[in-house]
């Protein structure tokens, strides 16, 4: 019997608990699937356990915008902009300083 990606990548996640690109990877998994309140749980959760990881918050910013939430949507944009630009990410800053002025 085959184990679905989302299966995988919670086990994957049971085993590495601190491990920030697993908990993208499934949360992304989770948007993939149409599973928004996952997804935004699992988006949500890697903000708070890894505030650093800069790929997360334009994935999150736009789940939220997906799912009728603009506010939250830009506010978590904006986050992720300081974010980026504190990393020294231009690239990331500039996506999330054009998804701010997008939503």
């Amino acid at each position: 019997m085959a184990v679905d990606r989302s299966t995988m990548l919670e086990k994957m996640l049971e085993a590495r608990p601190d491990d920030p690109f697993v908990r993208y990877a499934l949360a992304m998994e989770y948007r993939k699937l149409g599973r928004i309140e996952d997804a935004l749980a699992g988006f949500r959760d890697l903000t708070e356990r890894s505030p650093d990881y800069v790929p997360t918050y334009l994935m999150y910013g736009q789940t939220l915008l997906a799912a009728g939430r603009a506010d939250e949507a830009r506010a978590v944009f904006e986050r992720g902009r300081k974010v980026a630009e504190a990393a020294g990410d231009d690239h990331a800053a500039r996506e999330l300083a054009e998804a701010i002025e997008g939503s």
